[in-house]
This record gives C-alpha cells, sequence and structure tokens, in this order.
C-alpha cells in the first residue's frame, strides 16, 4: 500500500524509525535539512510511504520529492542542493511551482532487490500527474558509480549495454520507466568539513593535499591539509520524466 503524509499524517513519525543507510559524509550535506526539517510540515503531498496490508506497522519503502519553478532550459548544474533552495526560495516568496522533483527513494535493506525501487518511482510519476505537474525530473544518485570513482560522470552515465539501456542500475530503473537522461548535474551536491571532521566522517586519516577516495563516494574528496579542510562535489544525472 502506497500513500503520502497528506492521507496520512500520522506516519510522519514513522519515517524517524527508517533505516538510514546513507554513508556518514552523504548525511552532511547542509541542504539535507532544509528538505527534511519541514518536508511532513510543508510537503506532505509530495512524501510517500509504502507499507504491507498485512503488516502496517511497518514502513517498507519512501520516495520523497519537491515542488519547484524553473523555467530555463538547462535544469540547474546545482541539481540536487539547487532544486531544495528554489522550492524553499520559491514557497517564501510566493512562486507557482511548474514542475517536481525527486529527491530520494529508499528501500528498508531487506526488501531490496524486489522491484520496490521501479514501483516507487511510478508512485512518484503518478504523484506528481496527480497533483498538477507535466514533468518530473530526477537528480539521479547512479548506485553503480562508486565503483569508478575516476570516471568522469558524463562518461559513466553514456555506458550502455547491448541492448541500449544504462549500465547503471539505478539509470535503467529510470530509463526503463521512460525518464530520459538530460545532463550532468555537476555540483549536485557539496559536503565540506574540517579534516577532523572527515576522519570521523570515514575513518580515513586525511592527512595528505590531494584526492581521497571514499568508500561510497561518487568521485574523490578534495582534501587541503595546509587550510585544514576537504570538501566532495557530487556530480548527480539529471533524468527528465513526462508524466
Amino acid at each position: 500500500m502506497i500513500t503520502s503524509l497528506a492521507e496520512r499524517p500520522d506516519l510522519d513519525s514513522w519515517l524517524d524509525d527508517f533505516a538510514n543507510t546513507w554513508p556518514v559524509f552523504m548525511q552532511k550535506d547542509p541542504m539535507s535539512g532544509v528538505y527534511y526539517g519541514v518536508a511532513g510540515l510543508h510537503y506532505p503531498e509530495h512524501v510517500l510511504v509504502a507499507y504491507d496490508r498485512d503488516h502496517p506497522e511497518r514502513l517498507i519503502a519512501k520516495a520523497h520529492s519537491v515542488p519547484f519553478r524553473w523555467t530555463e532550459d538547462v535544469l540547474p548544474p546545482g541539481g540536487w542542493d539547487r532544486v531544495i533552495q528554489r522550492a524553499s526560495v520559491g514557497r517564501a516568496n510566493g512562486e507557482e511551482p511548474n514542475m517536481a522533483s525527486a529527491l530520494e527513494i529508499n528501500i528498508q535493506v531487506d526488501m531490496r532487490g524486489t522491484g520496490l525501487s521501479a514501483v516507487m518511482l511510478g508512485a512518484m510519476r503518478d504523484n506528481a500527474r496527480a497533483l498538477g505537474f507535466d514533468t518530473l525530473v530526477a537528480p539521479v544518485r547512479p548506485n553503480g558509480k562508486p565503483a569508478h570513482p575516476e570516471v568522469p560522470m558524463g562518461e559513466y552515465a553514456g555506458w550502455t549495454r547491448e541492448d541500449g539501456l544504462p549500465v547503471d542500475p539505478w539509470l535503467r530503473v529510470h530509463v526503463r520507466a521512460g525518464g530520459v537522461i538530460e545532463a550532468v548535474a555537476v555540483r549536485s551536491m557539496t559536503i565540506a568539513g574540517t579534516l577532523a571532521e572527515w576522519r570521523s566522517w570515514t575513518g580515513l586519516p586525511f592527512d595528505r593535499t590531494g584526492q581521497v577516495l571514499v568508500p561510497d563516494a561518487l568521485v574523490p574528496v578534495h582534501c587541503d591539509v595546509e587550510h585544514d579542510h576537504a570538501v566532495y562535489v557530487e556530480p548527480n544525472v539529471w533524468v527528465r520524466h513526462k508524466t
């Protein structure tokens, strides 16, 4: 069963118990709190949750999206961060959003590999249409990219199998659902911290200036020992869906 927080506001608190499987450093993007801190209050119709009819006491999947206004032909290179910023500023200024952007689809670990990600993507697209949007975009984080951190995202996103579908599993789900790969969001997430913070987030020494390969990162992290900081600039892939 899939529903929205607008229909079931009582499920909002259940999201706190949803297992957070993102790497620690990924949870430090400063824009995440701008959205997740108010998602249930400001965007409940854009938060979808799934639960088993036979076991309604446990959420098995969730999908977050956000409405925003974007009138330029090219989707923003700022990707995930920029969408949240535009949604927040637009809401404060009373702008009328003209599209929705996916932000996250997350499946409980024991339910992964069951096809639920495609089901939640379809539900998100249907929900955008029901809310009056003809376009759903997604700054996709390709889940196979961490195995190839030094390959440019534009090159990786273009890798295809013999059947023409993307090599990357998550991009493949989007394309199979009718999505069109449109561009690379070259700075979709920016996460900066002191070297001490990065050591605590990753368990790595961060003791040399240069690029650091961090598990689960899509590209190397830039470390500057002399100035005591490291910065991760994550590229994502813009995919556009017509609803």
